[in-house]
């Protein structure tokens, strides 16, 4: 198995927390400690010898701390093969000690920056570059490279687990051991320097593409049985778990669909998702009034789905959410009573919603590559401001409210998508279709079917009418008023069938296409 006893030390860390476990650990199996500034007397503080850095180079720690470590007699006792002669006898001709174990934790330069909105102002700037590591990421991918026969702890994580390792083998390691914590040094540094392109790289993110999220968390599977899955994320950063079972691959995109959709709602508003896909939106004055018109657009699709509200979810509505089976519910909180109710089945995934910064940034994988673009972020503002009444007649207030409604609901649903609302409540929508002629038919008998009178309604559309059919096919079954972004070369086409049936018509220039 290649076991190597551990007898030397290079400790050079940011955060001490933990760190003296380790440390008793070593001592007990007389190791001997190098070390360097902070580091140096929190070991010396525990009643332990330590051998300065600065004693091994004959060089003080220089340039404000910058340069502590980097030197041929710090590198060379890491770097040197053991079973290599030539590199044993350089060890004794350059008086190079040699060096098992290198502990580091690296300066908290992901920290500082979620610190500050504008990283390259003066000041700002030098705290943040002054958090870029140099000798750490150094010493963490020497000692990585040479695995064979040093071992390296890259953050402070690691330190219970070498712990383990080391009472478990009376202070020696095992190659195998040895190989797996320099992948996760190299998996550590490669993150690190990832967040430093990221963050040099602001004012232009798509010049290269680099992204890094940490471990990943296998799921129970993929998107089916056959295909594995796995979330690289931190889900506890978003999310308090309340109840429930382990949240699936399909789970989780639709819970990313659910708080994208939420988002754009400020009244008490409840919403349904299925496949990614809104089946049920209101807002009303109270949450269960939301919850009732919500699920009376569908509650067939409904059955199986993922629930969102943006109020805090009371036991009247509980008790009355209660009663359909559902995969997630989310809830920015939730009274007591109400979890109560909603707890008694096991496996109903509940999720406390925190507040989070959305990404500017999306990407996906395809062909050989991936493609990335900046969020759907545009909207119309609740006011209406930003739309163009092209009509000869305008919608009325509350008309102009639900046109508002809809759009929010169309910009969320795959394309073609086309939206139906009365009185802030989804009544029909189609979408994913090839056309916008099958899409429109598709709200319009879903309406239909759960007994929704369209007279009176409103029409949005993600993207413009190439052709005036669909406002002739709405206008005939009772809309009134239309939103569409606009911008074909035959909108005056449908302008004009609206001018000639009393329907209004706005366009907000921005398109919603969702693939």
């Amino acid at each position: 198995m290649s076991m190597k006893r551990i007898k030397s030390a290079l400790i050079s860390v940011y955060y001490k927390d933990g760190l003296d476990i380790l440390i008793h650990t070593l001592a007990k199996q007389s190791v001997k400690f190098y070390s360097t500034g902070g580091t140096q007397a929190y070991i010396e503080s525990l009643g332990y010898p330590v051998i300065p850095v600065e004693e091994i180079t004959s060089y003080p720690s220089i340039l404000g701390g910058r340069v502590k470590t980097l030197h041929p007699k710090v590198f060379g006792g890491i770097l040197a093969r053991r079973e290599n002669a030539e590199d044993v006898e350089q060890l004794k001709k350059y008086d190079i000690p040699e060096i098992d174990l290198v502990v580091v934790d690296l300066y908290p330069f992901e920290e500082t920056v979620k610190n500050y909105t504008s990283l390259f102002e003066e000041g700002i700037a030098c705290e943040v570059i002054e958090k870029i590591d140099i000798g750490g990421i150094s010493l963490i991918r020497a000692a990585a490279k040479n695995f064979n026969d040093t071992l390296v702890i890259s953050q402070k994580d690691q330190y219970a687990k070498l712990v383990k390792v080391l009472e478990e083998n009376d202070g020696e390691t095992a190659l195998e051991h040895r190989k797996e914590f320099a992948k996760k040094a190299f998996e550590v540094s490669s993150h690190y320097d990832t967040l430093i392109h990221r963050y040099f790289s602001s004012n232009d993110p798509y010049d290269v593409f680099k992204e890094s999220y940490g471990k990943g968390e296998a799921l129970r599977y993929g998107e089916n049985p056959h295909q594995k899955g796995f979330f690289y994320g931190k889900i506890d950063e978003v999310f308090d778990v309340l109840n429930g079972k382990q949240i699936s691959y399909n789970n989780l995109v639709d819970i990313d669909a659910a708080v994208h959709l939420i988002k754009e709602f400020s009244g008490p508003t409840f919403t349904i998702l299925k496949h990614t896909n809104a089946c049920g939106v209101a807002t009303k004055k109270t949450l269960v009034d939301a919850w009732h018109a919500a699920l009376a657009a569908d509650p067939v699709s409904a059955f199986g789905g993922v629930l969102i509200t943006n109020t805090k979810l009371d036991k009247t509505t509980a008790e009355e959410i209660d009663k359909l089976f559902f995969e997630v519910l989310i809830a920015p909180d939730f009274e007591n009573d109400a979890l109560e109710i909603l707890k008694k089945k096991k496996n109903r995934i509940l999720l406390k919603q925190k507040l989070f910064d959305f990404p500017s940034k999306q990407f996906k994988s395809l062909l050989n590559g991936v493609i990335a673009q900046d969020a759907d972020v545009d909207s119309i503002s609740s006011s209406g401001a930003g739309v163009t009444v092209v009509t000869k007649i305008s919608p009325t207030s509350r008309q102009l409210h639900d046109l508002l409604f809809a759009n929010k609901i169309a910009k969320h649903l795959k394309s073609n998508t086309i939206v139906l609302a009365k009185d802030e409540q989804m009544l029909g929508m189609g979408c994913g279709q090839t056309s916008r002629v099958d899409a429109l038919q598709q709200a319009i008998q879903k309406a239909k079917s759960f007994g929704f009178d369209l007279t009176g309604a409103v029409m949005a559309s993600d993207a413009f009418f190439p052709f005036p059919d669909c406002v002739e096919i709405a206008g005939k079954a009772g809309v009134q008023a239309v939103i569409q972004p606009g911008g074909s070369i035959k909108d005056q086409d449908s302008i004009d069938y609206c001018n000639a049936n009393q329907i209004s018509m706005v366009v907000t220039g921005i398109r919603h296409f969702k693939h």
